[in-house]
């Protein structure tokens, strides 16, 4: 099976090609004012480096939330472009479920935690299974990172940018039981998004192009001003 998966929730874009369990190619670029212009061409890139275009893929999959408001929009509006154009389906995958792949190995629970400015993080806690898939612990979640972290009663592995933001307040918090990830285990891989991509298409997890909108776990400011003038009209 030939898989693009993309990763739009950050400022960093991640395109990756696989067949089957092998990535093909995998590139990054910065998110910037200019990446609904640069995307498609990036996409392009990566399928010249394989010597493929968008007809050989058999599955588009991407991360759907939470993240970057604009990033998320952007990617998933270009895949369903992409999708109708071809006949292929997406497979969503969630931006925590994606990073916390990073900790696969780990016999700790593991703690993806995105930065949501705040004082808060996007997170949920997952653990390993044998057959090296992720179990998810309770729902994901927008958290005040002080509520939130005494609830972690086990030894747990800690991820991403929210993680590296509030370290000592892990480390303050947890002594005993916090330990974080190396250095480049800290943001969502592309192949990541394509291998649980693909699981969800094989459990028959597709999105509805016409339906779905990114999973943002937080209002856009927009959307919290037009609750405020609701609710003072």
């Amino acid at each position: 099976m030939i898989t693009l998966a993309l990763d739009s929730s950050s400022k960093t874009v991640g395109i990756a090609l696989l067949e089957d369990d092998e990535t093909l190619v995998e590139s990054f670029f910065n998110l910037g004012v200019n990446s609904s212009i640069l995307l498609l061409p990036a996409i392009r890139d990566v399928f010249q480096k394989a010597g493929m275009d968008a007809e050989h893929v058999d599955l588009w999959a991407c991360t759907t939330g939470p993240g970057s408001f604009t990033g998320l929009r952007i990617g998933l509006g270009t895949l369903k472009g992409l999708a109708l154009a071809t006949g292929r389906p997406i497979a969503g995958v969630s931006t925590l479920e994606a990073l916390a792949f990073n900790g696969i190995h780990s016999s700790r629970v593991i703690c993806p935690m995105m930065d949501a400015q705040r004082n808060q993080v996007y997170t949920a806690l997952y653990t390993a299974e044998s057959d090296f898939s992720l179990r998810r612990i309770g729902e994901e979640r927008l958290a005040d990172l002080e509520a939130f972290l005494p609830r972690i009663t086990e030894k747990a592995l800690f991820l991403g940018d929210g993680a590296l933001k509030y370290q000592q307040r892990i480390v303050e918090c947890l002594p005993d039981r916090a330990c974080f990830a190396a250095p480049h285990l800290h943001a969502v891989r592309a192949c990541a998004v394509g291998l649980l991509g693909r699981e969800s298409h094989r459990r028959g997890e597709i999105l509805d192009l016409l339906t779905f909108t990114p999973r943002y776990l937080r209002l856009s400011e927009a959307e919290v001003k037009r609750l405020q003038q609701d609710q003072q009209g």
